[in-house]
């Protein structure tokens, strides 16, 4: 408060921390405290000490004594005046483990517990935290604050006992990962949670990816009534002021900017391309290296690659075998001159020679067949680990989510890699971002605002090139047809009859349903890469490698 007005000032600190790096995330917010002296409250992410998630790092008692150390230095250093802390933080209390939000302020703390543990799709909070009791308001500068945390805002009872126990403003922080279409669910809950208590909500969402979670932050807040007040940019870390008035109705967000949502795509990129670059540099890589084939999967990877990180730290190689076709060599090239990037020729044609004179006689009296193709792919493959193994650049693998859906990849081959941006982005969405990326930049973008992405590759047929004249469609139904069937089974869970209602041939079908079981093995050894939908490969999607059923009503 101001003078003893009615007027509140807090910081949204949209933050990007690193998990388990928590003296770097205690300076970070230590920076951010520094830089906002006129702040009355800063309110940081859920577990943003320790980083969102910290998965079973707190089930290791070195860990959360060192967290305990930070959070004692934070608080002390609220001692010597200075906008007071909001915070979270896991809390060993009493033989339990929490997952709570500590509020700091003159040296003194409040600690709140989270009651809600989400236990669905890539949330696993019940094996590791206990949960907490509804919670009280806290006093904090002549005002009764509620702290729900993240899921606590998804159902009504903790902020109704909130209200009830005379909490007058909402500060949520929140630790919620991207997925299409999450943003207006947030908005959701958190009007529902305004309207019901007549109180504002203030969501704070951190930022960043980890591993294969991707945050975008775009924090907002409601008023009582429920309205979108203020809605913060997202893919954007900052810290950003918002100013209160009481009132003698209550507390009101004074007028605040409310930013333009990107678009779908524009979303999608960002969540890939964030989620790329975070891996890269949390883990240290000087950069990364990738196998640009001429074919669009690889050139929207290394367009990726290069917004995420810059052209200078981006390495692809041109990998052609005798089926590689000319126009794939142009291609590449075009792509590799668009961006900025270094190409260089690595052909496989003597390798594969050598390999295959090597098992003639294993191999005598057989015809070619998918093991000659494999072999070119696992030559590739090694190549690349070669090149990352001398230099130290992170491979990128470019296998979209059709492709790993129906294991059309070769494992040791084109799956090798530390990290895959469109892991969880279905082929036709790949055309589409391709054609969005060559009209945008996108937040951040490192690369060129240009066509990096040359039309010839999104116009022609796809193809592996492993065999002469050979398309994807030889293999696989039209991507238009394989995605729609695909969406159904992976996010939507729907039966086969129920597929076959939407006008898909049963045969198909029931090939598609095969192919993505049979594949799973493979899914488990690929490199993780960002969550797009809401059913993506890893933490969402976990069904057995060994798994006897098919749809039996089909």
């Amino acid at each position: 408060m101001e003078n003893g007005s009615k007027t509140l000032k807090i910081a949204l600190a949209q933050l990007n921390p690193t998990v388990g790096a928590v003296a770097a995330n205690a300076d970070l917010l230590r920076s951010i405290r520094a830089a906002s002296g006129a702040a009355d409250i800063i309110v940081a992410g859920e577990l943003f000490l320790t980083g969102y998630p910290p998965e079973d790092l707190v089930l290791k008692r070195a860990f959360l004594s060192h967290v305990a150390d930070e959070a004692a230095k934070l608080v002390a250093d609220t001692a010597e005046g200075g906008p007071a802390l909001v915070f979270g933080l896991p809390v060993a209390e009493d033989g339990a483990l929490y997952n709570s939000v500590m509020v700091a302020d003159g040296g003194e703390v409040y600690v709140r517990h989270k009651v809600h543990l989400p236990n669905y799709a890539v949330f696993d909070e019940k094996r590791l935290f206990e949960a907490g009791q509804l919670p009280e308001p806290v006093e904090l500068r002549g005002v009764r604050v509620g702290v729900p945390i993240c899921e606590d805002i998804w159902f009504s009872d903790v902020c109704a006992h909130l209200q009830t126990q005379g909490a007058e403003l909402l500060l949520s922080p929140n630790g919620s990962p991207f997925e299409r279409g999450k943003h207006a669910k947030r908005v959701h809950h958190a009007s529902a949670r305004a309207i019901e208590t007549g109180l504002p909500l203030i969501y704070v969402n951190q930022i960043g990816g980890q591993d294969e979670l991707v945050f975008d932050g775009a924090s907002f807040a409601v008023s009582g009534s429920g309205d979108v007040v203020a809605q913060r940019p997202a893919w954007q870390p900052e810290a950003h002021m918002l100013s209160l008035t009481g009132k003698a109705d209550g507390w009101q967000v004074d007028a605040a900017e409310i930013a333009a949502a990107d678009d779908d795509l524009g979303d999608i990129y960002a969540a890939a391309m964030m989620g790329l670059r975070d891996y890269v540099e949390k883990n240290r890589f000087p950069g990364v290296l990738l196998g640009l084939s001429g074919g669009i999967d690889s050139a929207l990877c290394a367009a990726m690659a290069v917004d995420a990180l810059g052209a200078d730290r981006v390495h692809c190689i041109m990998l052609p075998s005798r089926y590689t076709s000319q126009a794939s060599l142009d291609d590449a090239a075009d792509c590799a001159a668009a961006l900025g990037i270094k190409l260089d020729d690595v052909s496989i044609a003597e390798p594969v020679d050598a390999v295959e004179g090597a098992l003639g006689g294993l191999f005598k009296g057989t015809n070619a067949d998918l093991t000659e193709e494999n072999i070119q792919s696992r030559l590739r493959g090694t190549l690349l680990m070669a090149v990352s193994n001398k230099f130290g650049n992170m491979v990128v693998t470019t296998g979209n989510k059709s492709e790993v859906s129906v294991g059309y990849a070769t494992l040791y081959g084109d799956m090798n890699g530390g990290y895959n941006p469109i892991k969880d982005i279905y082929k036709t969405e790949v055309f589409a971002l391709s054609r969005w990326r060559n009209e945008n930049l996108p937040v951040d973008g490192l690369g060129p605002q240009a066509i990096v992405i040359p039309t010839n590759i999104i116009d022609k047929p796809p193809s592996a090139e492993l065999r002469p004249d050979q398309k994807d469609e030889d293999s696989l139904p039209p991507y238009d047809v394989l995605d729609d069937i695909l969406f159904a089974l992976v996010e939507d869970e729907l039966s086969v009859d129920e597929i076959i209602a939407r006008g898909h041939a049963a045969d198909t079908v029931k090939r598609i349903e095969h192919l993505l079981y049979v594949s799973e093995y493979k899914r488990r050894q690929a490199a993780p890469g960002a969550k797009i939908g809401n059913r993506n490969f890893g933490r969402d999607r976990r069904y057995p490698i060994t798994n006897g059923f098919r749809d039996a009503r089909a």
